[in-house]
């Protein structure tokens, strides 16, 4: 036996304990059989402890009776409770424990009282709930509904200060007969007056405030750069997102290509004393690219030279000058001073071991080197090897002269024959 509960953050899909609470249970479900529930607030939320709802105008409301039971509401001569089931074996040790809120009652102190309002834990271990709430189910399915009730903004009395209510409930199995007088609505029954003049924040309001169009663009640009610079620093191009460009450093263009870095450098100095002056060049050609950076010691120096030197006339050029934005020195020295800690802290490349090249030398490095200082390749050892293996063997064979002389013996005789089959053949050729 299930019940789904539509609500403004997520459905809820309740597991209901029929044999150890049935009286709750049929409560429960013949009130989500008449749409009794529907748009009921939620209140009463208390982070990672409960909340509650039930009410269906809600506890701030004059109007409101706190709910009511099934039998109460078909029959207004029965009373609004009915007597709950306090079962001492059913804890609150699980989170999404379902329980209906209870009252002493006034005639029999061991008997609890319930109407129409439900609690729903957001927490384990709730024992301060036992014997105090009737539990009647569990939830099964939605949590992260529950999770986005528990992380709700509310007041000083628990009551979200965006509205979160239940929409609809849809009974998914129901075991119990209708009891007299009970009929069904054709559709889901209208908000009334009273629950809608409770409304604070409406669930599918925007909260978001209309801003201008130069605002969004400026906020636009904004979340741009700062992506773009987040982007920079993943790929090791910034040494972090934040960085900022030298405020010492003056950035200059529109210069005549004939404009030297030493020229540039005399006519600024008067500002105060230059670090460096670098007319940028192309790469290839080596032509001037018409702007320079100037990097003052001082930033007093460089807003003074940026406040006199604006269209000031250079090789009849009138020049253009800014603050520097470039933040590339400052890069590429983060980029040689974190190489130079990865090299110090272990060997190999970008301090990794395991990407050290591989040598084509044989053992230690002081053991390379032969007697001539230089470095013998494996193949050039092993080649010598062979050829003092051959020399060795050489000398050793007491046939190696004999060889010889039969070799020059062999050779004298075959000059002989080829001598005298020429004459044959020319004393032939005669006749």
């Amino acid at each position: 036996m299930s019940v789904l509960l539509e609500t403004s953050v997520g459905d809820i899909v309740i597991d209901l304990n029929v044999d150890e609470a049935p009286r709750s249970c049929e409560n429960f479900l013949k009130l989500c059989k008449v749409k009794y529930y529907n748009y009921s607030p939620v209140f009463a939320v208390q982070r990672d402890f409960s909340f509650q709802t039930g009410d269906p105008i809600g506890p701030d409301s004059k109007d409101s009776d706190g709910g009511t039971c099934i039998w109460g509401l078909l029959s207004p001569n029965k009373p609004s409770t009915f007597t709950a089931e306090i079962n001492p074996r059913s804890k609150h040790k699980e989170r999404g424990t379902v329980s209906f809120a209870t009252t002493q009652s006034k005639v029999d102190p061991d008997e609890r009282l319930a109407g129409s309002q439900f609690i729903i834990t957001l927490g384990d271990n709730l024992d301060y709930l036992d014997g105090k709430a009737a539990i009647f189910g569990r939830v099964v399915e939605g949590f992260d509904a529950l999770e986005a009730i528990n992380g709700a903004f509310v007041d000083d009395n628990g009551r979200p200060l965006k509205d979160i209510r239940i929409r609809h409930t849809v009974i998914l199995d129901d075991p119990f007969p209708d009891p007299p007088g009970l009929i069904e609505p054709e559709k889901s029954p209208v908000p009334s007056a009273a629950q809608l003049a409770t409304v604070r924040i409406a669930d599918d309001e925007e909260l978001e405030v209309e801003e201008d169009q130069e605002t969004l663009e400026k906020l636009r640009r904004e979340r741009e750069a700062k992506a773009q610079a987040l982007t920079l620093e993943m790929v090791g191009d910034l040494p972090f997102a934040e960085v900022k460009p030298p405020e010492n450093v003056l950035f200059v263009c529109k210069l005549n290509p004939v404009t030297a870095s030493e020229d540039l450098e005399l006519i600024f100095g008067r500002f105060g004393t230059i670090l460096s002056c670098e007319i940028i060049k192309d790469k290839k050609t080596g032509d001037s690219l018409q702007y320079a950076f100037i990097e003052f010691e001082k930033q007093e120096q460089c807003e003074m030279a940026y406040s006199k030197m604006q269209d000031v006339l250079i090789d009849d050029h009138r020049i253009h000058v800014d603050f520097s934005q470039s933040v590339s020195k400052l890069s590429e020295h983060w980029r040689d001073g974190e190489n130079s800690k990865r090299k110090t802290r272990g060997g190999g490349w970008g301090g990794i071991r395991d990407l050290e090249k591989r040598r084509k030398y044989r053992g230690e490095e002081d053991k390379e080197r032969k007697s001539d200082g230089k470095y013998g390749l494996v193949f050039d050892k092993q080649k010598e090897d062979r050829d003092s293996k051959r020399k060795r063997s050489r000398s050793r064979s007491p046939r190696g002269n004999h060889r010889d002389r039969y070799d020059s013996r062999t050779g004298d005789v075959n000059r002989r024959d080829r001598s005298r089959d020429r004459n044959r053949g020319y004393e032939r050729g005669r006749y």
